[in-house]
């Protein structure tokens, strides 16, 4: 079993613009630029067979290349319940776009539907037991935060492998986007 996902890795100069907005959370596990990223659709647990299924179902996913702007932060989870801070993302009909395709990817390889809604964010750190007056504190101190525009040109199919610091993401193949 393999668990997957697919994803909008943040080219350098996003990530990086996100860096000073990481810190103020204590216990926060923080997360490496390397792995900061827009998930498209998780697909979960998956056999070897669904993996090969999902990968060739994402070559009819791509749209043509868009520009991205970070904006605005939050958290998921209530009160004692916080689980992860995040940067938001300003609204982007290709983004919508390719999320849907890789929706319709995951159903034609036999995956479930979504329930949830598209939602695009990049978890800047995950928490736990954090304190809740912390936490707001942090969104109201970084709640103005706006990137400058960077280009999405390829997305990516994903595994994750959980490990002590967090998990640990492979790039098990990429999907050039084109006009």
């Amino acid at each position: 079993m393999i668990r997957l996902f697919a994803a909008l890795s943040l080219p350098g100069d996003a990530a990086a613009a996100l860096a000073p907005h990481q810190a103020g959370v204590r216990g926060a596990r923080w997360r490496p630029a390397e792995t900061l990223h827009i998930t498209l659709r998780f697909f979960g647990e998956v056999d070897e067979r669904r993996a090969q299924d999902i990968a060739q179902a994402l070559d009819l996913a791509a749209v043509e290349p868009f520009d991205l702007t970070m904006a605005g932060v939050g958290c998921f989870g209530e009160g004692e319940r916080i689980r992860a801070v995040w940067a938001g993302v300003e609204p982007c009909e290709a983004l919508a776009r390719l999320a849907g395709r890789c929706e319709a990817a995951a159903r034609r390889a036999g995956c479930a539907p979504e329930t949830r809604k598209f939602a695009p964010h990049v978890t800047l750190a995950y928490l736990k037991r954090a304190d809740p007056s912390e936490v707001a504190a942090w969104i109201v101190s970084h709640n103005l935060l706006k990137t400058g525009t960077f280009r999405m040109a390829r997305f990516g199919l994903f595994s994750s492998w959980p490990g002590e610091d967090g998990s640990r993401y492979e790039l098990e193949r990429y999907y050039p986007l084109r006009e």
